[in-house]
């Protein structure tokens, strides 16, 4: 029996097949043009990529701006903006330090991570925007300066392609380096787990938010640490320590969804203060609500 489309682009979106794809540039393709389909043939009316390229007509706009085209579509009047209108500096960071490397189901966050940064560079890069890229753990790995040149997009995909999973994590000292060197304000997109100190994590990102930046941060959790599903004793080990602790889990369940809930708690109620997107993702879901996200946050800036 045939697939549906809509069915077809969510397997698209499954960060298992995805998986299973050769390069990171075909993953890439691969989860945006499955995205874009969806979009085009969801029910959303009006909310597509191509909206970051047009602005709400104004009094006093030229009529011979408006597009026609998206007006007979959405019964609104939109104009197409210039470049310098457009245009938007996007920022890319991605946590590999050790604890990214876990994973129970095959695929770990930092393999998540990657390819939702590739995605949201294609993305970016679709809407022709400049993209850069960081990695980092207690220092920063590996960097691509934004830039829209030819040939960047590949430099991002490249660089996520060799990425290897680092030590301890040190969240705050890369977003301080980011803020301090931005000289346009732009976009910055956070994807980490998150496990780390939470209040200097929050003012790194309140520093970048003093900079004018609109930021997004996507805290990647594998399903067994949001559900902690384990019933037989366990020894569990800490990467970035090499601590060990043999534990029965029922009699720590109950402490350590409380914890959990909490850290997820106070990074929501925190960066919602600040103005900051903060999204919970579970490494076990499709991507295209991270993208969605995105665009949104995009979308403002427009």
């Amino acid at each position: 029996m045939a697939m549906s489309g809509t069915r077809r682009e969510l397997r698209l979106l499954d960060p298992a097949i995805i998986a299973g794809i050769g390069s990171m540039e075909l993953r890439a393709r691969t989860v945006v043009e499955g995205f874009l389909a969806g979009l085009h043939r969801s029910p959303m009316k009006g909310f597509s990529v191509e909206f970051a390229e047009y602005r709400q007509y104004l009094p006093g706009d030229a009529l011979s701006m408006i597009d026609w085209k998206v007006y007979a579509r959405n019964d609104r009047h939109y104009v197409k903006k210039f470049d310098a209108e457009t245009n938007v500096e996007c920022h890319v960071l991605l946590d590999v330090s050790a604890s990214m490397g876990y994973g129970s189901r095959g695929l770990t966050k930092l393999d998540y991570g990657s390819y939702l940064a590739a995605s949201l560079s294609y993305l970016m890069t679709q809407q022709r925007d400049s993209v850069g890229f960081m990695a980092f753990d207690d220092h920063v790995v590996n960097h691509v300066r934004a830039s829209s040149r030819p040939g960047q997009l590949r430099a991002v995909l490249l660089a996520l392609d060799q990425l290897l999973l680092g030590q301890q994590s040190n969240l705050a000292k890369p977003l301080h380096l980011l803020a301090e060197s931005l000289v346009k304000r732009g976009v910055v997109v956070i994807i980490s787990d998150l496990l780390d100190d939470p209040d200097k994590v929050v003012r790194g990102l309140k520093h970048l938010r003093f900079g004018g930046n609109d930021v997004v941060v996507f805290q990647i959790l594998d399903p067994d640490e949001l559900e902690f599903p384990f019933e037989r004793a366990t020894k569990f080990h800490d990467p970035e320590s090499a601590d060990e602790l043999m534990v029965m889990p029922s009699e720590v369940r109950a402490d350590y969804i409380q914890a959990i809930e909490e850290l997820v708690a106070k990074y929501d109620r925190d960066l919602k203060l600040v103005n900051v997107d903060y999204h919970l993702v579970d490494t076990s879901k499709p991507l295209d609500l991270s993208l969605m996200h995105y665009l949104s946050t995009r979308s403002r800036r427009g």
